[in-house]
């Protein structure tokens, strides 16, 4: 279920040039550890209180968005993540559903569209399960506070693709002790 890479550094790396291994394909099935932060690093997610993470209601909209993943593409399960004042991690997992080897996904047979058959989808790379999040999240942020759409999320993200269960062990627990070192993170900020 796990890709096997070389030892890559587990903490979270914000660089902007690209982090994306060149030759490898991220519609591959299996685990994938995620990080997102807010333009300008701004707290608006929520707060850490008693080392536990507390959303906003804009935080409240971004996991309403996560957890919509799983319904929006097959496939992909969602397991664990958590909101951070200015930054979220999340792990995501693609499953393995080809049914042909080609990474063709199921679709509903012979769905008629205007004049034609639905063709078969294929399987969604991380990018564009990220993109959707991203995007569907700003949305509904911009919607809720009534502004016109701009960007509320950086322009990139860092993920690290999860090798094994061990790895997999790891990424539950730096999420799960996120919180609990939030005045210790590099991106720490007072919310209060």
């Amino acid at each position: 279920m796990f890709a096997h890479f070389d030892e890559m550094a587990f903490k979270p790396k914000f660089d902007r040039h690209s982090i994306r291994l060149t030759d490898y394909d991220y519609a591959n099935p299996g685990g994938y550890f995620i990080t997102i932060c807010v333009q300008d690093r701004r707290c608006v997610l929520g707060d850490v209180n008693d080392s536990k993470a507390v959303p906003s209601p804009i935080g409240k909209i971004v996991e309403e968005a996560w957890q919509s993943i799983p319904s929006h593409f097959y496939g992909i399960n969602l397991d664990l993540n958590v909101i951070m004042p200015n930054h979220f991690h999340g792990i995501i997992i693609i499953e393995d559903t080809r049914l042909d080897g080609r990474g063709e996904v199921p679709s509903p047979i012979n769905t008629v569209i205007k004049g034609g058959v639905t063709p078969p989808l294929r399987k969604p790379t991380l990018g564009q399960i990220v993109g959707y999040f991203k995007y569907l999240s700003s949305k509904k942020i911009n919607e809720s506070m009534n502004l016109p759409p701009n960007r509320f999320w950086q322009r990139n993200y860092y993920e690290h693709i999860i090798r094994n269960e061990q790895d997999l062990h790891n990424a539950r627990k730096y999420i799960l002790e996120n919180p609990l070192k939030w005045e210790e993170d590099e991106f720490y900020c007072n919310s209060r």
